[in-house]
C-alpha cells in the first residue's frame, strides 16, 4: 500500500508541476501581454470574487466524499445522483449570490456578463474536484492524476492557437480567454463524468432534504475555514473597486503580474501539504509523535522558501521584464514583497494542516476570522494610500502573522520543545543567502547566469549550515 501510494503520489506531483507552470508562466503571461495590463486587472479582479464565493459550491462536499467513498466503496452508486443533485442547488444559490454581490457593488452589464461566466467555470472546476474525489475515493489514482491536467492541457493548446492567430488583440480577447477556460473546464467535466458514471450502477438526478443536510451539518467547520481563508484573494477586487476608474483595473492587473509566480511557487507548498494530511491523520490516530517529521518538512521546505523569497527580492526587475513588457518597475516592487510572504505561506501549510489534521478547527477558524478582519481593514487604509503596493504590504504582514500564531497555537497543542538550535541555524542561513544574492549580484555575467550561480551557491550553503542532508531526505520515505 505505501509504494502504492508513493508511487501515485509522485505521479501526481510530476505531471502538475510539468503541465501547470508551463500554463501559469507561459500562457497566461502570453495572455496577459497581449490584451493589456487593464482588461487582466478587471478580469483578475472579477476572477478572485468568484473564487471567494466557491465555499458555497463545496461547502466541504468534496472532502467528505472522498473520505466517504475510499472506507465504503459500495456507497458511490447510493450517494452519486443525490450529491450531484446538491450540487446543482449550491451551484444555483451561488450564481444568485454572485448576481446580488454584483449589484450591490456596482458591476455594469459587461461585468457582470463576466462575472456570470466565470461563475459558471467555477461551479466546473469545482465539479471536477468532486468527481475526482471520487476517483481517488476508489484509489484510482492513475485516473486522478490524469483528470487533473486534462483541462490545463486543452487550455495550452487552445491559448497557443489563440495567441498565434492574436485573437486576445481585440476589445473583447479577455472574454474569448473566459471562453476558451469554460470548453477546457466542460470537456473536462464531462469526461470525468463518464468515467464515475461507468463505476456506478444507476444514475438518477435527485435531491435529498435529510442527507444534504447532514452532509452540510459535518462539513460546517470545514467550510467556515475555507470561507475564512478565502478571502485573501478579496485585495485585487478591493483595488479594483477602491480606485478610480481606469486606476484601479490597470493596479489590479499589475498586482496580477507580481502574483503569478508566487502563484506558481505555493503550488509546491500545496502539493507538499497535501501528502502531509493524510501522513499526519494517521500518525495522530495511532498516538505517534509528529515532531520528528515536522522538524524534517519544515527543513526541505523552508530551505527552498527562504532561497526564493529572497532571491526574487534582489531579482524582482530582471524577472518581471523577462516575463512582461508593461509596469515592470511597478510590478517589480510588488513582486519583492509578495515573494518574500512565500516563506510565510510555507509555514502556514506545514502547521496548517497538522492542526488542520489534529481537528483543532476552533482554533483555526478564530485565528483566521482576526485575520480576515486585519487584512480587509489594513487594506481598506493601505490601498487607498499606496494602491497595489499597499496590498502587497497587507498580504506579506498577513502571512507572517497567520504563521507565527499557528507555530503557537501548534507548540500548546503538541508540546514541542523550543528548538533554538535550529532557529538558529535558520538565522545563519538566511543571513548567508542575502550574502549570496547581493555577491551574485556583482558578477559580470548575465542575470541569468547571477541567478544560476546564485541558486547552486545557496543550496550549497544549506548543506554547509546543515539545514538539509542527503540523510534526512531519505528518511522522508518512511513516512509514507
Amino acid at each position: 500500500m505505501k509504494k502504492k501510494f508513493l508511487k501515485n503520489l509522485a505521479l501526481i506531483l510530476f505531471l502538475n508541476l510539468l503541465i501547470k507552470p508551463i500554463y501559469i508562466l507561459g500562457i497566461d503571461t502570453a495572455v496577459q501581454n497581449q490584451v493589456g495590463a487593464a482588461s487582466y486587472g478587471i478580469y483578475y479582479a472579477v476572477f478572485n470574487l468568484s473564487f471567494i464565493l466557491t465555499i458555497i459550491l463545496d461547502f466541504g462536499i468534496t472532502n467528505f466524499n472522498n473520505k466517504n467513498i475510499a472506507q465504503n466503496n459500495h456507497l458511490l452508486t447510493k450517494h452519486f445522483s443525490s450529491l450531484v443533485g446538491l450540487k446543482i442547488v449550491l451551484a444555483l444559490i451561488y450564481i444568485l449570490v454572485l448576481i446580488i454581490i454584483g449589484i450591490t457593488i456596482g458591476y455594469d452589464t459587461r461585468l457582470m456578463k463576466l462575472l456570470l461566466i466565470q461563475g459558471f467555470n467555477m461551479f466546473l472546476i469545482f465539479f471536477i474536484l468532486y468527481l475526482r474525489s471520487n476517483l481517488a475515493g476508489l484509489h484510482l489514482f492513475k485516473t486522478d492524476s490524469v483528470v487533473s491536467v486534462i483541462d490545463r492541457l486543452i487550455l495550452i493548446g487552445l491559448c497557443l492557437f489563440m495567441l498565434k492567430a492574436g485573437v486576445f488583440n481585440g476589445p473583447n480577447g479577455i472574454m474569448y480567454f473566459v471562453y476558451a477556460q469554460t470548453f477546457s473546464y466542460f470537456i473536462t467535466a464531462v469526461t470525468a463524468f463518464i468515467i464515475i458514471l461507468k463505476k456506478t450502477h444507476t444514475f438518477k438526478l435527485t435531491f435529498n432534504w435529510t442527507f444534504s443536510l447532514m452532509i452540510l451539518k459535518k462539513s460546517l467547520p470545514f467550510a467556515t475555514l475555507i470561507l475564512l481563508m478565502s478571502f485573501s484573494r478579496i485585495d485585487t477586487v478591493m483595488i479594483e473597486r477602491m480606485l478610480p476608474k481606469g486606476v484601479g483595473d490597470v493596479q489590479s492587473g499589475i498586482y496580477a503580474q507580481a502574483f503569478r509566480l508566487l502563484d506558481a511557487t505555493s503550488m509546491i507548498a500545496f502539493l507538499v501539504a497535501g501528502m502531509l494530511l493524510p501522513i499526519f491523520s494517521r500518525m495522530l490516530k495511532f498516538k505517534e509523535s509528529v515532531e520528528p517529521l515536522v522538524l524534517l518538512i519544515s527543513r526541505l521546505l523552508l530551505m527552498p522558501a527562504i532561497i526564493i523569497g529572497v532571491g526574487c527580492v534582489f531579482y524582482s526587475e530582471e524577472l518581471m521584464g523577462m516575463l512582461y513588457h508593461e509596469h515592470v518597475q511597478e510590478s517589480a516592487e510588488i513582486f519583492s514583497l509578495l515573494m518574500l510572504s512565500f516563506i510565510g505561506i510555507s509555514v502556514n501549510y506545514i502547521f496548517g494542516t497538522l492542526l488542520t489534521a489534529n481537528g483543532s478547527m476552533k482554533q483555526l477558524n478564530i485565528m483566521y476570522g482576526l485575520s480576515m478582519v486585519f487584512y480587509i481593514v489594513s487594506n481598506y487604509f493601505l490601498i487607498t494610500e499606496h494602491k497595489a503596493f499597499g496590498a502587497a504590504i497587507t498580504s506579506m504582514a498577513t502571512q507572517f502573522l497567520t504563521a507565527i500564531i499557528q507555530v503557537v497555537i501548534a507548540q500548546r497543542i503538541f508540546r514541542f520543545k523550543v528548538n533554538y538550535r535550529l532557529i538558529n541555524t535558520f538565522i545563519l542561513f538566511t543571513i548567508g543567502v542575502v550574502a549570496l544574492n547581493y555577491g551574485s549580484k556583482l558578477l559580470h555575467f548575465s542575470w541569468m547566469v547571477n541567478f544560476a550561480i546564485m541558486v547552486v551557491s545557496c543550496g550549497l550553503w544549506a548543506f554547509i549550515t546543515g539545514i538539509i542532508s542527503i540523510k534526512s531526505m531519505f528518511r522522508l520515505l518512511k513516512y509514507g
